[in-house]
């Protein structure tokens, strides 16, 4: 009987952790995402290079790890917006090429609100499923290696079919991220909220990019 308490006291505890995890994972997330909004912005308005672009992105793939490292720190939180500012800001060239189409405007949109339901349509899946998603683990490492070796070659066959392809193959496997990322601050494989935002937000972030991608592709002529 006293055991059985016991055990009951620790798995409310542990449910108490993760919600907490889980509030301050969503909150950080979308303090970082309107961060990077703002930044990417200030990079629109400054016009920067597609040069200075990749240099922030370089950089801030650099900070990636040091955001890990600083997770369990105070200084993670000063970490993760550098990063995530840096991430915003190096979008900027790229949002001023699809902002000077006729629809640019309407594109960008289009991506923003796409990239949106599909991570509250998963997320939100997960989380009120409380399924286990941790065995897609496997299978979308390998996909991103794949994803990662085509993306080097088409560098130099640059084949925009391979191209399309690619973006399509990053938006599926970003979503299963979502899942699997989700899923993990759920059942406790997860328990630090900035490594975990860290993962989120690089979801989002790529199938915002690559879905803006393929609206540019197909509904770039309207």
């Amino acid at each position: 009987m006293q055991s059985n308490m016991g055990f009951q006291t620790a798995t409310r505890s542990s449910s108490i952790e993760i919600n907490k995890v889980l509030k301050n994972t969503y909150m950080l997330l979308s303090m970082t995402l309107a961060f990077s909004a703002v930044t990417a912005g200030i990079s629109m308005a400054m016009n920067l290079s597609h040069m200075t672009a990749l240099v922030m992105m370089l950089v801030a793939f650099g900070l990636m790890f040091v955001v890990n490292k600083q997770a369990d720190k105070a200084s993670g939180i000063f970490w993760i917006f550098a990063f995530t500012g840096l991430m915003g800001a190096s979008l900027g060239p790229m949002l001023n090429v699809y902002a000077a189409m006729p629809n640019g405007a309407s594109l960008i949109m289009q991506a923003l609100g796409g990239t949106a339901l599909i991570f509250f349509a998963l997320s939100g899946y997960a989380l009120t499923s409380k399924k286990d998603f941790s065995f897609m683990g496997g299978f979308l490492m390998v996909g991103l290696i794949v994803v990662l070796i085509a993306s080097i070659a088409n560098i130099f066959f640059q084949v925009p079919a391979v191209q399309l392809a690619i973006s399509s193959a990053i938006i599926m496997i970003m979503s299963g991220l979502i899942l699997f990322d989700t899923s993990r601050i759920i059942h406790g494989g997860e328990t630090n909220y900035i490594r975990a935002t860290i993962s989120l937000y690089l979801n989002i972030y790529n199938i915002f990019v690559h879905l803006l991608h393929l609206l540019g592709v197909f509904g770039g002529d309207d």
